[in-house]
């Protein structure tokens, strides 16, 4: 492809923090370098208590285990999401409903979720697509009124605002990812982010394959154990490295990518003004992060069209995603209703080349080559 839809961007910090890493004589986790993420990202948004993992999925699981979902148990989340969002919870037991998302965003409909809530739900997980903020007051309300946890994928959401608050920091719980496709980068990597101090020992616990190793080595308890239930969740002092020199050029990179979306938006805006496409409206009380840039076509036709036409300019593009209550895996045991919001952003939503060092010459041949599609339609 001429232009790919991702290419991983690097910071040329990257290799001094993975030399130092493996000079410190100590490669697995919670050494130097996971400290240090944990450490600034902590003071930079002001999470209580955060702690890196393999994944977002890694995370998405602590965070079941700590809300002690079990069989039998309802947990409410978008159909339209990624496998993992749900995977966590019916790991657990759990029986998924699925909400539909808001007519004018692909995030979650609190108004949907309020007909859902039954004395089986135990949490309701609300994923921040695209670094948008769900509506979280009126989230936050519904769990306090109903008493369930609330969990946020924040895997688009690093740098992202509700109200001014960092996501991920406004439910009990908040997930973020690291894979290649993000903002900030480990290749494969997440971070769980525990918003009440009443998990914060147990989430350490949980963690560390269901031991006491935390405390131990903060020399808090003369010897470690199998105390609970857990697994292997943290990475490799060389992941948590790499993580780190992107870490500290977050503000240089969410610059960057800022840039790239106002140019995109700027650019693609003349046939937005004529009906042609559509753009997301983000709400007044979100913030842009700057994950993805996305259209949305008028139908899956036009959309299948529209990608082929870009993938015979050298162009990827994508689509984004066919909804889990359709999904060979679940869709016998969804309870039968129709989303229609969520299938209409799967069929039309497409997903332009976005990545940090996307050049400007680039953005613009995209953007020509989705006009050149609709000109001759």
């Amino acid at each position: 492809m001429k232009i790919p839809f991702n290419r991983p961007y690097y910071t040329g910090r990257e290799a001094h923090h993975m030399t130092r890493a493996s000079l410190t004589g100590k490669l697995s986790g919670n050494g130097l370098y996971t400290k240090k993420c944990h450490e600034l990202v902590e003071e930079k948004y002001g999470f209580k208590k955060v702690l890196l993992t393999h994944s977002c999925t890694g995370a998405l699981e602590m965070a079941a285990i700590l809300a002690g979902i079990e069989p039998g148990d309802e947990v409410i989340m978008p159909s339209f999401t990624f496998v993992s969002t749900a995977n966590a919870f019916i790991l657990r037991g759990a029986r998924i409903i699925f909400a539909d998302t808001g007519k004018e965003y692909p995030n979650i409909d609190i108004d949907n979720i309020k007909g859902l809530i039954t004395d089986r739900t135990k949490a309701v997980v609300v994923v921040h697509y695209a670094g948008v903020a769900c509506d979280m007051d009126s989230l936050m309300k519904l769990a306090g009124k109903y008493n369930f946890f609330v969990i946020e994928d924040a895997a688009h959401a690093i740098d992202s605002y509700y109200k001014n608050r960092p996501l991920g920091s406004l439910g009990h719980f908040g997930a973020f990812s690291f894979h290649e496709t993000k903002n900030i980068i480990s290749g494969e990597g997440g971070m769980l982010a525990i918003n009440d101090d009443q998990f914060i020992k147990r989430a350490e616990i949980i963690w560390e394959k269901g031991t006491n190793r935390v405390a131990f080595s903060r020399g808090e308890v003369n010897k470690y154990g199998w105390i609970d239930i857990g697994s292997s969740f943290l990475p490799a002092e060389i992941i948590s490295s790499f993580l780190y020199a992107q870490l500290e050029n977050i503000d240089d990179i969410q610059q960057k990518r800022i840039k790239i979306w106002n140019t995109y938006f700027n650019m693609l805006k003349p046939l937005t003004s004529k009906g042609v496409l559509g753009f997301p409206k983000v709400p007044s009380y979100a913030h842009n992060n700057a994950n993805m840039f996305f259209i949305i076509t008028q139908n899956r036709k036009e959309r299948d069209a529209l990608l082929m036409h870009m993938k015979g300019k050298g162009i990827l593009a994508v689509f984004h995603y066919i909804p889990l209550h359709s999904s060979e895996y679940y869709r016998d045991r969804h309870d039968g209703r129709d989303l229609p919001n969520t299938d209409h952003f799967s069929d039309c939503i497409v997903r332009l080349p976005f990545y940090t060092d996307l050049a400007e010459e680039d953005i613009a041949f995209v953007v020509q080559s989705v006009r050149e599609f609709y000109t001759v339609r």
